[in-house]
Formats: structure tokens, sequence, C-alpha cells
């Protein structure tokens, strides 16, 4: 088995982010509501038109991504994590230069 994103929907896999330490003392993230980082899995065909047409989805898989606090939907699969939702919503591409 494997994921398949359907119509303009995208999968997500977050990059874990480094903890932040002081010397010896990890500060945790508790509390902070950050953006999450991912890299693209897969990506839909696109959104249909009303006539009909498709509109291609503009992402591509291993780009990486910034995705709102909320809106994703949590996906757990074969023991990882992964986030599901429409390529719409994405707030930005990084670009590596």
């Amino acid at each position: 088995m494997s994921l398949e994103a359907l119509f303009d929907a995208i999968i997500v896999k977050p990059i874990e982010e480094e903890e932040t330490t002081y010397g010896n003392i990890i500060v945790p993230d508790i509390g902070k509501e950050t953006n999450q980082l991912g890299e693209v899995i897969t990506v839909g065909p696109g959104k249909y038109t009303i006539s009909g047409e498709i509109l291609p989805t503009q992402l591509q898989p291993g780009d990486k991504v910034v995705l709102p606090t909320m809106g994703f939907t949590k996906l757990p699969y074969n023991g990882e994590e992964y986030y599901v939702g429409p390529e719409n919503q994405v707030l930005a591409k990084i670009k590596d230069e």
C-alpha cells in the first residue's frame, strides 16, 4: 500500500526541527505555535474547473514547504506522521539557492 493524493490535495512529511539548547539545557518548544516545515511526498493531479478542465497543481514531490499551524490533517501511516491538505493552503515554498 502507498499514499496517493487526489484532486488538488498534497501529502507532506514533516521535517523535524532541532531543539534549542543553552549549554546542557534543552529548551522545549511546548506552548509555541510555529508553522510546520515539510517535504511534499505526493500531489494530486489538480483541481477541476467548471468547464471540466484540470488546473494542474503547482507543487511537485520533493518541494520543501511551510504549512500553517492549523488547516492540514495529521495522518499516521506505517508508523510515520504525514499532513494532508489542499495545495492552496500552503504558506510558502522554500527554494534552495
